[in-house]
């Protein structure tokens, strides 16, 4: 039950953000004397509408999306009526044409801030310098933290009672102690404890020395059992390994509190970084094809893949069922984000690729007043269509891809 509200709260979310991407369009256009004719919720069949002065506003059947309708978006609109032609979109200058059009995507940055800033001070926003390759987590100080047993495969989940016990808590180690020594081997880092266990037999007994509130201590346990690749080599054959049933607490804090000023310094330091992370993500999306292709055919769902609104809203589900609520919201920022940067690109029909046009149709107006030669005009849009056309084929081609990814073999964070 909590598994569908999580989905429904997602997909919900998700539907909002979008309503209001096409407010902001909706609401810059009047601002500037456009005249905007119908503001819709969902597409398909009109469930419910009303109007209010040249505008209609409703409610239609199909949740997903929505859209606002700006007379003369283009000079190729041919639905203009003659007396509205004057507040056709296309004759205003440039700059308020831009600011309409890239108000959707501000709205999405928007949201993303405020939900950002609202985590900052609540939860805190990810510590940039919390160890997170495993070059990083070797260099740690073996400072340790029991774990509840000792899994028997190469896998992460959660304990069963059928699992042995964690040998650390049966020798009385406790959270935050710090292991120096393993069988007389001296211990510096996490890394040399795992070199050390590694040269130990499961099974075996193996003397552990330790400090705890700096005070010098020593235990012996029976070692356990798991299965792991070689340490020099994540992706070498899996085999039996010696296991001391702990885990690391790194020095430094995972999140970041902050008070509410400072939470503006933070979220922009983060967003900086989500930038640099999306613009990473969306050059890779070309060469994740394939694994979502080996995803459907059944394969195994690689987690760095693309995922749809519907892989989205079943991780939302998934945070909300395991009270992960700040997994939740997390997902909603850089949904939002993604969506913001995404429908900036310079295509059509993306509204990028409508700013993209005024930006050139204007430089090209700056160009032949230089050089003293009649204004060419505006684009042609029906020129356009061909290319207008293969987007959304590629586009359409791409979102089937991995909703159907999502639904025949989705990402799964936590072990239902």
């Amino acid at each position: 039950m909590a598994y569908l509200l999580g989905v429904t709260l997602f997909a919900l979310a998700i539907l909002i953000s979008v309503s209001l991407h096409e407010a902001g369009h909706l609401l810059t256009a009047k601002a500037f004397g456009m005249k905007v004719t119908r503001y819709f919720v969902g597409f398909g069949p009109t469930l419910w509408s009303f109007r209010r002065g040249e505008t209609e506003y409703g409610l239609k059947g199909i949740p997903l999306g929505g859209f606002c309708k700006i007379v003369g978006m283009t000079p190729q609109d041919d639905d203009v009526d003659p007396a509205d032609q004057p507040r056709a979109m296309w004759r205003f200058p440039v700059w308020k044409r831009t600011i309409v059009m890239s108000a959707g995507s501000i709205t999405h940055f928007a949201l993303a801030l405020i939900a950002l800033w609202i985590i900052a001070i609540t939860a805190g926003l990810p510590n940039p310098n919390f160890p997170s390759t495993l070059a990083q987590v070797r260099q740690e100080p073996a400072v340790i933290q029991l774990a509840n047993c000792v899994v028997p495969e190469n896998e992460a989940r959660a304990c069963t009672d059928a699992d042995p016990a964690s040998p650390a808590a049966q020798g009385e180690l406790r959270d935050g102690d710090q292991i120096t020594a393993v069988n007389g081997t001296p211990v510096t880092s996490y890394g040399d404890l795992l070199v050390a266990l590694r040269a130990q037999q499961p099974g075996q007994p193996a003397q552990v020395e330790y400090l705890r509130d700096d005070q010098p201590g020593s235990t012996t346990v029976t070692l356990g059992q798991t299965q792991r690749p070689p340490l020099d080599d994540p992706e070498g054959t899996v085999g039996p390994v010696a296991a001391l049933g702990v885990g690391l607490i790194p020095s430094t804090p995972s999140r970041i509190e902050y008070g509410p000023v400072g939470a503006v310094g933070g979220t922009a330091e983060f967003t900086g970084t989500m930038a640099v992370n999306t613009y990473e993500a969306m050059k890779r999306i070309p060469q994740k094809v394939p694994a979502l292709w080996t995803a459907i055919t059944g394969g195994e769902r690689d987690v760095d893949t693309p995922i749809s609104v519907v892989g989205a809203s079943r991780i939302g589900g998934e945070a909300v069922e395991n009270d992960a609520w700040l997994l939740f919201f997390m997902l909603f920022v850089s949904l939002n984000f993604f969506i913001g940067v995404f429908n900036l690109l310079p295509l059509l029909p993306l509204d990028g690729g409508h700013i993209a046009i005024a930006w050139f149709e204007r430089a090209r107006s700056w160009v032949y007043a230089g050089l003293r030669r009649p204004d060419p005009g505006r684009v042609d849009y029906l020129k356009l269509m061909p290319v207008t056309y293969a987007v959304i084929l590629i586009g359409g081609a791409f979102t089937l891809l991995t909703i159907t990814a999502d639904v025949v073999n989705p990402i799964t964070l936590f072990t239902r």
